[in-house]
C-alpha cells in the first residue's frame, strides 16, 4: 500500500517536472523569438527612416560621423542615468540654437523617471566666455559647452546627450503616437508667422500640431507656459510608450527614431534602456523647472538682451535635492 502511494507521488512529482521544464522552455523560446523580432524591427525601422532623410538629414548615419564624448565622470553601476536633452532650431548655417533645455533622469533599476526644464533665458556664467543666456552656450560650442555649463552652475555632471530639432521631434511623436495625442488647450493660442491657432479644449493633434503646441510662448505665462506644455507631451508619450502596443514595439521605435536623433550614447546603450524599460516601465514623471519660484528677477543686459537672473545658489540646491545628488 504505501508503495502504491510513493509511486503515485513520484507519478505526479515527475508530471509537475515535466510540465515546469516545458513551460520554462516555450518561455525561453518566447523571449529570445521576441529579441530577435525585436532586432529585425529595429534594423528594418532604422533602414526605413534613413531612406525617408535621405540628403535632408539633420543628422549623419552614425556610423558615417565622428561622435562628440562628453569629458563627465563615468557613470557608476547601478546608478540612474543623466541625460542632456536638447531640442534645437533648424540649422542657420553652420550653428544653431536650442530651443529646449532638459535633464533626463532614469532608474533601471526602479523604473522611475525625473525631468527637469531649464529655462533657456536664464543668466549663467559660461566657462571661457562672457555670462549670458544658458542657451547661448550651446551656440557658442555645442552640447559639451552647454554640458560644462550645466556643471559650472548647478554642479551636475552629465553622462549623456540626446539631441533633436524640430523634425525629429514631428517624427518622435508621429511613431510613438501614430493616431496623435490628446492636448488640452487652456485658451486660445494664435500667432500667424507660425501658423499656430488652437482653440480652448481638448483635441488629438498629430507630430507638425504637437510641435507648434510645446513651441507657443505668445502669452502671459511666455517660456514658462512652453516648459510646462512641453513636460506635458513628454509625459503623454511616455503614458502611451508603456500601452501593450507600444511596449511590444520598443526596438521599432528605437530604431525609426534612431536617424533624427544625435546622441553620445551607443545603438547597444539605446536598446538596453529599451529593454530595462521593457522590464520595469515608468510610472508617473517627476519634474521640475528652473528657476523655482521666487529665486529670480527680470533683468537686461546689453549683449544678452533680457535674461532671468537667478538666486544660483538656490536652484542648484533645488536640483541636486530633486535628483538626490549629494552636495559636496
Amino acid at each position: 500500500m504505501s508503495s502504491r502511494v510513493n509511486n503515485r507521488k513520484r507519478h505526479k512529482h515527475n508530471k509537475w517536472r515535466k510540465r515546469l521544464a516545458l513551460i520554462t522552455s516555450l518561455s525561453l523560446l518566447l523571449v529570445i523569438g521576441f529579441f530577435a523580432y525585436g532586432k529585425i524591427g529595429y534594423e528594418t525601422a532604422r533602414k526605413n527612416s534613413l531612406e525617408n532623410l535621405g540628403e535632408s538629414s539633420f543628422i549623419d548615419d552614425q556610423n558615417e560621423r565622428e561622435p562628440i564624448f562628453f569629458q563627465a565622470e563615468q557613470q557608476k553601476k547601478n546608478e540612474p542615468i543623466h541625460i542632456l536633452l536638447i531640442g534645437v532650431d533648424k540649422p542657420e548655417g553652420d550653428r544653431s540654437r536650442t530651443d529646449t533645455i532638459m535633464i533626463g533622469q532614469y532608474n533601471p533599476n526602479t523604473g522611475t523617471a525625473k525631468l527637469a526644464s531649464i529655462m533657456r533665458d536664464i543668466y549663467v556664467s559660461i566657462p571661457d566666455h562672457q555670462s549670458n543666456k544658458i542657451n547661448a552656450s550651446f551656440f557658442l560650442g555645442g552640447p559639451e559647452l552647454l554640458r560644462r555649463t550645466i556643471k559650472e552652475n548647478f554642479d551636475i555632471d552629465l553622462h549623456y546627450y540626446a539631441m533633436v530639432n524640430f523634425e525629429g521631434f514631428e517624427r518622435v511623436v508621429d511613431t510613438i503616437a501614430p493616431e496623435g495625442i490628446e492636448i488640452n488647450v487652456e485658451h486660445p493660442m494664435y500667432k500667424s508667422s507660425m501658423k499656430i491657432n488652437f482653440e480652448p479644449g481638448k483635441q488629438i493633434v498629430k507630430g507638425k500640431e504637437a510641435l507648434k503646441y510645446v513651441r507657443f510662448r505668445d502669452d502671459h505665462e511666455n517660456d514658462f507656459g512652453r516648459v510646462r506644455r512641453q513636460q506635458e507631451v513628454l509625459s503623454t508619450l511616455k503614458d502611451e510608450m508603456v500601452t501593450i502596443r507600444g511596449v511590444t514595439k520598443i526596438p521599432q521605435l528605437i530604431g525609426s527614431i534612431e536617424p533624427y536623433i544625435d546622441t553620445n550614447m551607443s545603438t547597444r546603450k539605446v536598446l538596453s534602456l529599451g529593454t530595462d524599460f521593457f522590464l520595469k516601465p515608468i510610472g508617473d514623471i517627476e519634474t521640475l523647472t528652473i528657476p523655482i519660484e521666487q529665486s529670480f528677477t527680470d533683468k537686461r543686459y546689453p549683449h544678452a538682451g533680457l535674461v532671468l537672473e537667478l538666486d544660483i545658489e538656490k536652484n542648484k540646491q533645488a536640483l541636486l535635492e530633486f535628483f538626490e545628488f549629494k552636495n559636496d
